[in-house]
């Protein structure tokens, strides 16, 4: 059996149910006489409460082994009966050793009375339930804490993984599409090859940089989008146009990483970009912590393949982090999404997920 220390809690119910169970036990043994020998009273008590701290260190050592061998919320009816059990048999064990002694040697005149034995045990054996329930309660208490730790770690991995999917989405995509870009250009005009395959480069290297935090600020994001926005310029000239009004108050709020160039790929892939009809794509912030993106809506005549891949992953991210206001709104002539901004109250980049739900729903 391991050493175990009580805890304070512990102690504090000792010391206040041993002064309680002395006095009661002295009065039971020596009667009203008690309160007349001071010296008795004094030298009685002292030795009982003795006798009774080294059975509370008794009772804490099986208790905690108890609970050590039977931990689980859903052993409590067991836990709990071996503890009383046990309790209760150190309890009936230690008065009657205590009275058998006292009355072999005649302490201050006792006699052993059989009475007085049960009479004493079952004060003692009802103050001992008291305690046990308790430190019952203490221990359920805590492991119901624990429990709920362990909870919100397991869904905070478990987020953490759902999220880390959605943005390996995010890579092959993009990345598929601009070697398509790249491709076409090597045949149409290698000098603009070579230059958007310098921009790809830093645009790439700052997407592997920026893809490790689940969020980034919306500065960087809107640094990036300038970026990305060069290589859609390098393929489309004058048909393509963006025009950025954000207010600066917001560059230090948060948004999904690379929300603003999956959208702006997505008006790309949907709508007809010619010289003849430019798509115009607009990224401006709105009053209530909000960004929109809007491009007018001219869709292609031969619907291009998709998977759906760029706007339910920003659901879905939105949707992991239980963060409501994305919305999609389209009237057959423009096509909006709204992105509820967040605020950086940590100016930490990295995003903790405690306490945000682990639902999603990608369609």
């Amino acid at each position: 059996m391991s050493i175990y220390a009580p805890t304070r809690r512990e102690w504090r119910s000792f010391f206040i149910l041993m002064p309680v169970i002395d006095i009661i036990t002295l009065y039971i043994m020596y009667g009203e006489s008690i309160w007349m020998r001071y010296d008795a009273f004094a030298v009685v008590f002292c030795i009982n409460f003795l006798i009774g701290t080294a059975t509370f260190w008794l009772n804490v050592i099986v208790m905690h082994e108890i609970q050590l061998a039977l931990p689980d919320l859903k052993q409590t009816v067991k836990r709990v009966a071996f503890i009383v059990g046990a309790h209760i048999i150190i309890a009936i064990a230690v008065y009657t050793l205590v009275f058998n002694v006292y009355d072999a040697f005649s302490l201050f005149g006792f006699e052993k009375d059989l009475q007085q034995l049960n009479l004493s045990i079952w004060i003692v054996i009802a103050l001992v339930m008291l305690s046990d329930t308790l430190w019952e309660s203490d221990f359920i208490y805590k492991k119901y804490k624990e429990s709920i730790i362990e909870k919100e770690e397991m869904q905070q991995l478990n987020i953490q993984q759902e999220f880390d999917a959605l943005k390996s989405q995010v890579n092959p995509h993009f990345l598929f599409n601009c070697f398509n870009t790249l491709s076409s250009l090597i045949n149409e005009d290698r000098p603009q090859a070579e230059v958007f395959l310098n921009e790809l480069s830093k645009v790439y290297r700052y997407l592997l940089r920026n893809n490790e935090d689940s969020l980034s600020t919306l500065k960087d994001e809107l640094n990036f989008i300038q970026s990305f926005y060069k290589l859609l310029k390098t393929r489309h000239g004058d048909a393509i146009e963006l025009q950025v009004e954000v207010d600066r108050k917001y560059y230090n709020y948060l948004l999904p990483s690379l929300s603003l160039q999956l959208l702006v790929e997505n008006a790309v892939k949907h709508n007809i970009v010619s010289k003849s009809q430019p798509l115009v794509i607009n990224v401006f912030s709105t009053e209530g912590n909000r960004l929109a993106i809007h491009n007018n809506l001219q869709p292609k005549n031969i619907k291009m393949p998709s998977n759906k891949i760029g706007l339910a992953n920003i659901r879905s991210k939105y949707e992991l982090l239980n963060i409501s206001g994305y919305e999609v709104l389209h009237d057959g002539k423009n096509f909006t999404v709204v992105l509820p901004l967040i605020w950086n109250n940590t100016g930490d980049m990295k995003f903790s997920f405690i306490n945000r739900s682990s639902k999603t729903n990608i369609d």
